[in-house]
């Protein structure tokens, strides 16, 4: 070995001979060693491997993030060994061995949000930076869904996306990096539209109110595509902030419009208290055109139904997933979460906890952390066992392709949990698309070292 290696390179050694001399001696200065060796972004060395979960833990969607973070702790549980195993018993087919990932204790770290794309990458580039996060996960958000895909593609890290139904996220803003489990609002318009046909017929006036980002805007248009197909005419379409609070200056002119149909493209609390404030302005007790009026929530979730209360009875939409289905891997992870928590989860939860054990299952069969070996073992990537029946990473977009349930607020709930009653389990093969529609382009996986 040259002496080079074995004594510090002085600054009078630089000076004299210079960096070519040092070079030519076949040695790197001491200034260019260090990070540099990692051959990705926050290789593991030790004992250990850091998962970030980055959720809204205030904001307009807090209770959904306060959910996933539940899902994603449980998760890290039955990855290391822990607790009743869940769904890694059910999953198949599954490389995990319940012994951490590739051998190493998953460890964890949490970001807010705030429902916020700023906060969120910043909460973001911190738990990579700082916390030497693999891979981050989460969001109850498409903007920030969208806007932490594109820093992970940056940085070099994997994005398993939390709770995000913008066509966008798989869409035109679609990213290597980056991968969703959760479906999106074209799905929930195609799976709503036969079942608006049967219960509302085709000549309906529809008013549509939007949350005003990413999310709303293609939830919108989604949902007018399906219905106007269907015969269906749009009176209006209003765009309202997110966190409103008051919705009543959004609802007032619904009443004089001429429209029968109220279509809420709202999610969590906005949604809960825009339904309930309709409600109260007594627009479901109203005939329209000879019609009763009805509302439509295209996106549900159970923490919302719980929210609304009564409002929420009889109230059309779609889901991701529900905790009253009945196949053994939505029976496991029932069982385990009401367990640990004393209630049954959410949809957010579901996904959260499928993405963690996705990402966890890709890095087992790549035998590497690495993101081109945890994205080649993603695309492609057929899987059953989870809660949604058989289910496939589409390779072109990294958007999954699986049933879709459309739910009715339960009339007559047996608990306070049984809110969302299953109208149809829509296949998957009414809900695909070419995943051209939407534009985009993936680029190339981003594996550097940070």
């Amino acid at each position: 070995m040259s002496d080079i290696f074995k004594k510090p390179v002085s600054r009078r050694t630089v000076a004299k001979g210079g960096l070519a001399s040092i070079l030519a001696a076949g040695a790197m200065p001491t200034i260019f060693t260090g990070a540099s060796h990692a051959a990705y972004c926050n290789e593991p060395t030790g004992g250990d491997v850091t998962l970030g979960f980055n959720v809204p833990q205030t904001g307009a969607y807090a209770d959904e993030g306060a959910d996933e973070l539940r899902a994603y702790k449980l998760a890290v549980k039955h990855l290391n060994g822990e607790g009743d195993g869940d769904m890694l018993n059910t999953f198949k087919p599954s490389a995990l061995k319940g012994n951490g990932i590739l051998g190493k204790k998953v460890k964890y770290v949490t970001g807010d949000t705030q429902t916020k794309s700023d906060a969120a990458r910043a909460s973001a580039k911190r738990m990579i930076e700082k916390d030497k996060a693999l891979v981050i996960t989460g969001g109850s958000s498409s903007g920030v869904a969208i806007a932490v895909q594109g820093l992970c593609q940056e940085a070099g890290v994997i994005f398993m996306a939390g709770l995000t139904h913008s066509n966008d996220t798989t869409g035109k803003d679609k990213r290597r990096n980056g991968f969703r489990h959760f479906f999106n609002a074209y799905m929930s318009g195609a799976a709503l539209g036969p079942v608006l046909e049967k219960e509302y017929g085709k000549e309906r006036k529809a008013y549509h109110l939007t949350a005003d980002y990413t999310w709303g805007w293609t939830q919108e248009e989604s949902m007018k595509n399906t219905t106007e197909a269907l015969g269906w005419k749009t009176t209006k379409t209003v765009k309202t902030p997110v966190g409103a609070g008051d919705f009543s200056q959004y609802i007032t002119p619904v009443l004089n419009s001429g429209a029968d149909v109220l279509i809420l493209n709202h999610y969590g609390k906005d949604m809960i208290n825009s339904l309930t404030q309709a409600v109260q302005f007594g627009l479901r007790d109203k005939q329209v055109n000879g019609k009763n009026f009805e509302i439509i929530v295209p996106l549900f979730s159970r923490l919302m139904a719980q929210g609304a209360g009564e409002a929420i009875k009889g109230i059309l939409g779609s889901t991701n997933w529900n905790w009253s289905l009945k196949d053994p891997a939505s029976a496991a992870f029932v069982k385990s979460f009401g367990a640990e928590y004393g209630a049954p989860p959410s949809m957010a939860a579901h996904t959260c906890y499928c993405q963690t054990l996705l990402y966890a299952n890709a890095c087992e069969m790549a035998g590497t952390f690495s993101p081109e070996g945890v994205v080649k073992s993603l695309e492609g990537f057929k899987f059953d066992g989870l809660g949604n029946g058989a289910t496939e990473y589409r390779a072109e977009d990294h958007q999954c392709f699986k049933d879709v349930l459309v739910v009715r607020g339960n009339q007559n709930p047996t608990s306070q949990y049984d809110l969302l009653e299953v109208v149809e389990v829509t296949p998957r093969s009414q809900v695909e698309y070419d995943a051209k529609i939407f534009g985009g382009d993936l680029g190339p996986v981003n594996a550097k070292p940070c």
